[in-house]
């Protein structure tokens, strides 16, 4: 019979602290290395093409520059799995470090990259190339950051902690468009070509400062501590993920496809399908998008918050029916080109998809032991994301200009919602407590 004993208060309040030190830092980091993610997608949707891919159709342009966006998802897997190793064997907080350093370097550099008229065909091979390391670094932030929040959370709120770097992602993607909007709206769409789109780049070497700042004041997750104190090591953490937990990993991968695809056409593609074949302006999908992100916040802190209490499966499945639907009603309300109906559909994709990506930091970590936690949660949450988000542009853009209707786009949303919902109902989560040892002794 385990015997328990409650916690000094001068000690409960320094956890405490600890926790939301930890939350805050994730969230912080997060929101700016996925700053630097999106600014990317929104720069492929609106000038990359003609800047680094000239002299061929606009189509061929757009098409260029968002495969440029999916060599940073080809990359993250690498990331993920060389960062979670040494997350797993040295410490979360190094990897994240790391992580941030990785994206903010490369994105300062491609804000100077010149562009093909300066250098030919050296220019679109330097921009693949930092997109490549782009990709290297959001690999290994999602894992590490996700660890760092929940491994750090009180019992009972590992769901709402979790949130905060989840968070961050729409927090990101509000910020690269709050930067990109008075540009598109008050520089000529000359100047903007010219040199305009690199400013938001450029601001990046600001926000790394800030928030390597924060991370450096981390301290290591307490969980990862126990784990390294009782030698539960594991000598190639990747290896056993892949030996022991790879149905695992596909399926915590499936579950993501659909959120990370349907939100990366939500955020990159519906820039430009807006602009070319419902004609509104830049300026008007931007706000369109802004106007959305805080309702994509609220549904990941409002479904995190009840996963702490209905469980995680049972929230992500509601979350994955409702994603099915609203899906599948996106785009017919998009092509209405009525303000106030694209708006309402846009907060209503948003809110949905934060509801299914809310429970989602919580319910990885809790799939595997903290030895190789960094290693398959990084894995699975990148499998989802390349098979997701790394296509979906490219995928939502051919399947217009082959079929010229959004119909087949929504045929395609549809469908990966529908693999998603079927992965989290085929997945079961252990119990965390089975991996807590300091949890299976009396104190």
């Amino acid at each position: 019979m385990t015997a328990t004993v409650s916690e000094p208060p001068a000690l409960a309040q320094s956890r405490h602290r600890k926790a939301r030190r930890a939350a805050l830092g994730s969230f912080v980091g997060t929101a700016i290395e996925w700053y630097d993610f999106f600014i990317y997608g929104t720069a492929a949707a609106l000038v990359l093409g003609p800047q680094f891919f000239p002299g061929t159709s606009d189509l061929a342009g757009t098409l260029a520059a968002f495969a440029t966006l999916a060599v940073g998802f080809v990359a993250r897997p690498i990331g993920g799995v060389v960062m979670g190793h040494f997350g797993d064997r040295v410490g979360r907080k190094s990897m994240l470090v790391v992580s941030l350093m990785l994206m903010g370097c490369a994105t300062v550099a491609i804000g100077l990259l010149p562009n093909y008229e300066s250098i030919g065909v050296l220019a679109p091979i330097l921009l693949v190339t930092l997109r490549f390391v782009q990709g290297l670094g959001v690999g290994g932030e999602w894992g590490g950051a996700v660890l760092v929040a929940t491994e750090n959370a009180p019992e009972g709120r590992k769901g709402l902690y979790g949130a905060a770097p989840q968070i961050g992602v729409p927090a990101g993607v509000l910020v690269a468009n709050l930067v990109y909007l008075p540009l598109t709206a008050f520089m000529s769409d000359g100047t903007f070509e010219s040199w305009g789109w690199r400013i938001p780049f450029l601001l990046s070497a600001v926000l790394v400062v800030v928030a390597m700042w924060i991370r450096l004041g981390l301290e290591e997750s307490s969980e990862f501590t126990e784990s390294k104190e009782l030698a539960q090591d594991a000598a190639l953490p990747i290896l056993e993920v892949l030996t022991r937990h790879w149905k695992t990993v596909l399926l915590a991968g499936g579950t993501f496809i659909a959120t990370n695809g349907i939100a990366y056409a939500y955020m990159v593609y519906v820039l430009k399908y807006g602009e070319t074949e419902l004609g509104f302006t830049k300026t008007t999908m931007l706000f369109l998008l802004i106007g959305s992100c805080p309702f994509w916040m609220a549904g990941m802190a409002l479904s995190a918050w009840k996963s702490d209490t209905l469980g995680r499966r049972p929230v992500y499945i509601r979350s994955s029916v409702a994603l099915v639907v609203v899906a599948a009603a996106f785009f017919p309300l998009m092509d209405t080109a009525v303000l106030p109906v694209m708006a309402a559909s846009m907060i209503a994709l948003g809110f949905v998809l934060g509801c299914c990506a809310g429970p989602q930091s919580a319910l990885f970590a809790e799939l595997f032991p903290p030895a190789i936690r960094y290693s398959g949660a990084s894995l699975g949450y990148q499998i989802g994301a390349i098979l997701g988000g790394g296509l979906a542009p490219i995928v939502a853009t051919a399947l217009y200009a082959s079929f010229d209707t959004s119909l087949a786009i929504t045929g395609y949303f549809a469908a990966i919602a529908l693999v998603s919902l079927l992965s989290i109902l085929a997945l079961k989560a252990p119990a965390a407590s089975s991996f807590r040892p300091s949890e299976q002794e009396a104190v």
